[in-house]
């Protein structure tokens, strides 16, 4: 399903409906076309011993958001933690990464932020996908992400006083930006997300930015990013690393891992490094372990 959009300044929250009839269809059940790597071997995750659903969410501009959410059978409380896709949407690995999550014992949210415009995930026009991720601005992404939590609170098998928010690639800044604005997040992890504007660009456009708001973090934040990253240069980690020392962010870090590219952790790319992937993926667990656990 697309909608279009309408106004040249933007939608309105009237301007969109969705039928629950159609929500199943919503989110794109395979991976992103415009990505997705032809001798890839992407893992899949079964659903033994979950429940996974789509469901929406009441968004503060009234829109009804679709969510991805996989969590273990039986009556938890689970702690909670909302997945931040990449440009591509809640395609089969977002979604695959959510009951990995639930197999780990949580309760993992997946909301669409892109589908006011469109689903990128089916989509192969890079400029088109562009223009669609742009249309999510920072305050309704946030009042996306707001949303994922008021809604979690409301669920009988939630945890709601333990709650984590992981993202990748665009997700990945998502997770700096969410930690600093929610007391409610106890934990963050953020996948290559940009910290800081490109060199020569507009510092504006993309703000606020990670490496500003390094002081107003209310959770620790682990940062996993690559070596080889062309659009994340090493120095704009060594300014995110500078502003967390300088605010006495002791307890967020950023590890660098050598020789891997952006989304070495996308089993369905090009660029999947399976060690850096597994590693990665075990400091994500203790990071989270540690910090909603219990």
């Amino acid at each position: 399903m697309s909608v279009n959009l309408i106004r040249p300044e933007g939608p309105r929250p009237g301007d969109f409906k969705i039928s629950r009839r159609l929500l199943g269809g919503l989110l794109f059940a395979g991976y992103a076309s415009a990505a997705v790597s032809q001798s890839a071997e992407p893992v899949v995750t079964g659903d033994a011993g979950l429940v996974t659903e789509v469901v929406t969410l009441p968004a503060p501009d009234g829109f009804d958001l679709p969510a991805y959410v996989s969590r273990p059978e039986g009556d938890g409380p689970f702690p909670v933690v909302v997945v931040v896709s990449e440009i591509f949407g809640v395609h089969a690995y977002i979604q695959d990464v959510c009951r990995r999550l639930a197999n780990e014992g949580y309760a993992a949210i997946a909301p669409a932020f892109f589908v006011r415009a469109e689903d990128p995930a089916p989509l192969t026009d890079m400029t088109r996908i562009q223009e669609i991720v742009a249309a999510a601005g920072y305050e309704q992404v946030m009042g996306d992400v707001s949303a994922a939590l008021e809604w979690a609170d409301q669920q009988i098998w939630a945890n709601s006083a333990r709650v984590g928010i992981t993202g990748f690639c665009w997700g990945g800044k998502v997770v700096w930006q969410a930690a600093a604005r929610f007391a409610v997040i106890k934990a963050g992890v953020a996948w290559y997300g940009r910290l800081a504007p490109a060199e020569g660009g507009d510092p504006g456009q993309g703000a606020p930015w990670p490496v500003d708001l390094a002081g107003d973090l209310k959770a620790p934040v682990l940062g996993l990013y690559a070596e080889d990253d062309r659009g994340i240069p090493l120095s704009s980690v060594e300014q995110m690393r500078a502003a967390l020392v300088r605010e006495g962010r002791v307890d967020s870090e950023i590890i660098v891992y050598p020789g891997v590219q952006h989304g070495f952790h996308a089993d369905y790319r090009p660029s999947y490094d399976a060690e850096a992937a597994r590693e990665a993926w075990s400091r994500l667990l203790v990071h989270l372990g540690q910090r909603l656990a219990g």
